[in-house]
Parts: C-alpha cells; sequence; structure tokens
C-alpha cells in the first residue's frame, strides 16, 4: 500500500532570426498577418484552456497505481514509495523509504508500459541526448527527464502526457533508469560517503497536461518556486552577445590560438561582408604548466587535461615580457583586446576558463594560485557515469588528478579573475568544465551542496565585475548545476561540434533539439559553432538560424562559406533571433531522429503570431515552411 501524505499549501518578440530573401522570399510578403496573430492568440488561449483542465486533474493514488483522468502512469507501486500531491493542482512529488542510510539509494517507483516515451540522459558526465522507447525497460540510466504519453481511452482521441522530472532533494541529487523488468527506479546519492540517509520524500516531480510544452513550461516554474535555487529563463537577464555574430577561436587554432591567427581570422570575416562583433578567445590564452607533457617529447594523448593553471594573468603569447623587447606579443591582454575592438569594430570579447581555472585545476604551489589553497584530488565519478561513454578528459582528470580549489577561497579567486579580466577591457567568459564537482565531493559535504556553493560563487562574481550577465555555462548538463542556475542565462546544450567526424553531424542538432525542450525553461541553449565552410555547414546553419540562440563560427581564417554565412548575419554584424529555443515539433518528440532515416520538424517562435518549421532528414536537406500553431 502507498503512503500518501498530506498536501503542502498551495504553490503560492521578437529577438531575432536571420531570412534572407534567397531562403524565404515569401517571409517578406506576408499578406494576412492580422488573421495569422488572430489564429495564433486564440489557440494559445486554447492551449491555456487545456492546462487549467489538467491543472484542474487531480493525481490519484490507489491500489499500488498512479493515475489522471482515469489513466495510468505507474502501476505495481511499492509499498515504500511516497506520493505528496498538492493540494489544488496535477501535481505531486514522489519519494521512497529505506531501513538503512546511505549515500547511494536506488528505488523501484513503479512499473511503465507499453506508453511511448521520451528520455533525455546523460551519456557523458558533461552531455545529454534524446532516446526513445516503449517502457521503462528504454529509460537509460542517468535520466534527467522523462516525457510519457498517456494511453488514450477508446472515445478519447486526445493526446495527454505524464513529466516526470527527478529534482535535488536536500543534499541528494536524484536521477531515473528503468530495468528489464519495466520497472522505473530513481537513483538518490550524495556523492560524498559522509552525507547520508534513509529517505528522499521528494525525489521526483509528476505533472499531467495536454500540451507537452505547455506542461514543461508550467512544471519548471512550480519547481522554480519550490525551490528556491534557480530561476525560469524568461525572468533572466540576456547577455547582448546573443544578438549579434560571432566567432569562436577553438576549432580554428585549438590551444595554438595567438594573436595574429585572431587578427587574421576578424579581418577575412569582415572583407566577407560578415563581420564579427562577438569573439570568444578559447582555450590556450592562460598561463598553465603541464608536467605530465614534456617539450620535445611526442605528445601524448590526454595530458592537455592534467594541466594546472599558475596564474590569472595571460600566458606569453599575449603579453611581452621583459626579456622578449623584439617579440611581436603585444604588451598585455588589454592592448590586444582594445586593437582588436578599435580595428574590427567588436562589441564583446569574452575568454574561456573552466569552473575550477583550468582542465586540472590550479597548481597548489606556484605563487600565483596558492593563496587559494588548491588541494589535489582523484575524481571518482559515480556508478551511473561509468555506465555510459567514456570521456577522455574525465578518464585523464582520474588519471592526472585535479587541484580544486578551497570552497572557503573559491569567492576570491572568482572575483580576483573577473576583475582582472574587466580591467583588460574583456567583457564576459566562457566557464567550462562544469560537471567536474560532482567527481571530487568527498570530504566537501557532497555534489549538490559544492556545485551550489561554487555556483553562487560564480553566480556574484559575474554580477559584481559584468554588467551584462556575460556568462556561457559548458559541459555542464547535470541537474546539479541546473537547477542551481540562478542567473546564467545560456548553457552549451550539446557535446561538442566534431567538424573532422560526419557521423555526429545529426546527433548533434538532434541533441540540442530535444535537450531544449527541458533546458530551453531555464537557460537559452547554446548549439556551438560550427565551420561554415564544411559538408554540413548549411545544416548546421539551418539549426542556429531557428534555435532562439547566439550564432556563431569557428572558421579557420580565410576559410569561409559566405553564402551561408550572408543568409546569417546582417552587414552591420547582427543577427536575427528566434524568440525561443528551437524544439521538436508535437508530432516527432517520440520518435528516433538519428536513426530511423526520416525527416523531421522542429519547431521555433519567431513572431507571437507564427511558427518556422524546419523539416530535415539525414542528408542534410532542409526545408523551410510557415505553418500555425497546430503542432506546438
Amino acid at each position: 500500500m502507498v503512503v500518501v501524505v498530506s498536501p503542502p499549501p498551495p504553490i503560492g518578440a521578437v529577438s531575432n532570426l536571420r531570412l534572407s530573401s534567397q531562403t524565404l522570399p515569401f517571409f517578406f510578403k506576408i499578406s494576412k498577418e492580422r488573421e495569422l496573430k488572430k489564429t495564433w492568440r486564440g489557440r494559445r488561449r486554447h492551449s491555456l484552456m487545456l492546462l487549467r483542465a489538467a491543472a484542474a486533474t487531480k493525481p490519484v493514488v490507489e491500489d499500488g497505481v498512479l493515475s489522471y483522468n482515469g489513466k495510468d502512469a505507474l502501476t505495481g507501486i511499492p509499498d515504500n514509495v511516497v506520493a505528496t500531491p498538492s493540494s489544488n493542482s496535477s501535481y505531486l512529488f514522489l519519494g521512497a523509504t529505506s531501513a538503512h542510510t546511505s549515500s547511494r539509494h536506488l528505488f523501484k517507483l513503479g512499473l511503465i508500459q507499453d506508453a511511448r516515451l521520451l528520455c533525455l540522459f546523460r551519456f557523458k558526465i558533461w552531455w545529454s541526448i534524446p532516446r526513445v522507447g516503449n517502457s521503462a525497460s528504454d529509460i537509460p540510466i542517468e535520466t534527467q527527464m522523462l516525457l510519457v504519453e498517456a494511453k488514450p481511452d477508446f472515445d478519447d482521441a486526445s493526446k495527454s502526457y505524464f513529466l516526470f522530472l527527478p529534482l535535488l532533494d536536500g543534499d541528494f541529487r536524484c536521477s531515473l533508469q528503468g530495468n528489464s523488468a519495466h520497472e522505473l527506479l530513481v537513483c538518490v546519492e550524495s556523492g560524498d560517503p559522509a552525507v547520508v540517509a534513509s529517505e528522499s520524500l521528494k525525489a521526483v516531480f509528476v505533472n499531467y497536461g495536454n500540451n507537452p510544452f505547455d506542461l514543461m513550461k508550467e512544471s519548471m516554474k512550480i519547481l522554480e518556486n519550490h525551490s528556491g535555487t534557480f530561476a525560469v529563463r524568461e525572468t533572466k537577464q540576456m547577455p547582448g552577445m546573443l544578438d549579434w555574430f560571432g566567432w569562436c577561436t577553438w576549432d580554428a587554432f585549438y590551444q595554438d590560438v595567438n594573436p595574429q591567427g585572431i587578427k587574421d581570422g576578424l579581418k577575412s570575416l569582415s572583407l566577407g561582408g560578415t563581420p564579427a562583433r562577438f569573439l570568444i578567445i578559447d582555450d590556450g590564452w592562460q598561463n598553465t604548466t603541464n608536467e605530465f607533457q614534456n617539450e620535445g617529447e611526442a605528445f601524448v594523448e590526454g595530458s592537455q587535461f592534467g594541466a594546472r593553471l599558475v596564474s590569472i594573468e595571460e600566458n606569453n603569447k599575449f603579453q611581452k615580457t621583459q626579456n622578449e623587447a623584439v617579440s611581436e606579443a603585444p604588451s598585455g591582454l588589454k592592448e590586444f583586446v582594445s586593437d582588436i575592438k578599435r580595428t574590427f569594430g567588436l562589441k564583446y570579447v569574452y575568454v574561456w576558463h573552466a569552473l575550477m581555472g583550468y582542465w586540472g585545476g590550479l597548481h597548489p604551489d606556484a605563487p600565483g594560485t596558492k593563496k587559494y589553497n588548491p588541494k589535489l584530488k582523484f575524481p571518482l565519478q559515480s556508478p551511473g557515469n561509468l555506465a555510459h561513454k567514456r570521456d577522455i578528459a574525465m578518464d585523464s582528470m582520474e588519471k592526472y588528478g585535479v587541484g580544486v580549489i578551497d570552497p572557503a577561497k573559491i569567492s576570491d579567486f572568482y572575483d580576483d579573475l573577473h576583475r582582472y579580466l574587466v580591467s583588460q577591457n574583456v567583457d564576459g567568459v566562457k566557464v567550462d568544465v562544469q560537471n567536474i564537482l560532482e567527481t571530487v565531493a568527498t570530504g566537501s559535504g557532497g555534489r549538490v551542496s559544492l556545485t551550489r556553493h561554487f555556483q553562487q560563487a560564480l553566480e556574484k562574481s559575474m554580477a559584481a565585475n559584468f554588467q551584462d550577465n556575460s556568462i556561457i555555462c559548458c559541459m555542464g548538463q547535470s541537474t546539479d548545476s541546473i537547477y542551481n542556475s540562478k542567473r546564467s542565462a545560456i548553457t552549451r546544450a550539446s557535446d561538442d561540434y566534431y567538424p573532422r567526424d560526419p557521423t555526429t553531424q545529426t546527433l548533434h542538432i538532434a541533441a540540442v533539439a530535444y535537450n531544449s525542450i527541458f533546458f530551453g525553461e531555464v537557460v537559452v541553449p547554446d548549439w556551438d559553432m560550427f565551420y561554415s565552410q564544411h559538408s554540413a555547414a548549411e545544416f548546421h546553419a539551418v539549426a542556429r538560424a531557428v534555435g532562439g540562440c547566439g550564432v556563431y563560427v569557428s572558421d579557420k581564417p580565410g576559410q569561409h562559406n559566405f553564402k551561408i554565412l550572408r543568409r546569417l548575419v546582417l552587414p552591420d554584424g547582427s543577427v536575427l533571433r528566434a524568440k525561443y529555443a528551437g524544439r521538436p515539433s508535437r508530432d516527432c518528440l517520440f520518435d528516433d531522429p538519428v536513426m530511423d532515416g526520416r525527416r523531421y520538424n522542429y519547431l521555433s517562435t519567431i513572431f507571437s503570431f507564427f511558427l518556422l518549421l524546419i523539416n530535415y532528414s539525414l542528408c542534410f536537406h532542409v526545408n523551410f515552411c510557415i505553418v500555425q500553431n497546430k503542432s506546438s
């Protein structure tokens, strides 16, 4: 018999999108704008009416079954499962109790069978991808969002959905998984053997509705109020760089980035009529040391992730020393940034750094970093992460260790680093390697507590030093980070763009689009950079055009496809951006966009009265059409 506890009291435009006359000649010939606007508003009112009707649908937990309107969400619920319904809405919390205390529990919640479902799960420690299936046995370990299509009644033609969101419950982080018996399980773990509990009463949020997108939006607003630890996207300040075309140095140079190469790249983009107004100086500008890679010896793959930061200042490529009077290096980062802003009309210059300073953290004994009291720790991954794909960066950090900044000093580190960057005319930062915290949380209160502490310190420093909420978060697709994001407004929503791997191009697009269903309610999903001169360039360009995201490339200097770029970038360097994140349309939610060879639709709000729909197949063929809001 399921325990049901008493319910708690009630819980209290267009930005842009570049559409050229070549791409959408009809875009500027809309003759029924008012009619479309009226249709949109009518459908929106209908959608809200359905949502309110769903909100009036109370969950019923009886005889081991959780149901809404007679439709079963879970059956065979074990006796140790605890359900906490809301007092006046369709949502509830599920949790469970155990006879023993532990830092990691695996609780069975019930059965899901013969129902179409969509999972967003971490297939690497850093990144999430979608998976579809028909029972709980298809739910992978480390699932962070589960959407299930309710079985329709015989006389019910409309569709409805169950949403399961594993949460942060106190010092424990929860995730979903299934087993071969079609049982849904929740994993509850602290990441620190010293942080233990025997129960988690609010491990999973469950809600029900008729529109999956509205269901997600309203659910995240409920959780925002419930947790108080994160904010939804629409309440956050949007960084100005989102509205300008950008260039990132990573795939152009990797760690060999240098001042002259940056100037060459900016110049070639300007000469082609698509000037970059936003620049990310990626990995390669910092002052680091690598004891695992000796100069003159053959490169050791993975050793780069053992390098450690020795100073918050730039390295010698960007800073001329007293002994280098004839060097071509600028006198310092400030001179270089000021020069390229003046010469190329840049509005925003960001630089890259890792959450822990660098991949391998801070050097414990370097004069420039020992004030932050870094300690060498060897990361430990959770069983959930180890069940999926290995990652060379994580494997290398496990091997070489990470110089973890003292949590008591992390605010000082971020404030010193960011204040220095502002003094060098830098406008913002891309903060990478964020999920590392969950692997070094032993002895620090656990993964949830440590992540929250670092996230608060980071966002406090951003608010104090930068004026534009100028941060792009990266490698942070864990709910530890997402549910602690109060101010950060942009997060990478996919694994890296790999220009030399043709097999990853479709998965990259599909991953961002499906991840945006969840992440897009908390942040602007960042689609990463791409090459404009590439076999899949147009495919990526279309996705960025409707992604509601920043648009930036990582072309090598002089290697550009301006036919594509001019369809994305206005002559002044600005871009048109969709109001919301690009997501799969409703009819595609439970299909596999990568493996089944069909064409798929992606939906993106351009204006408040009509939508843009992209239809694509695996061969990168793309069509555009404007549709009414019948599939959202």
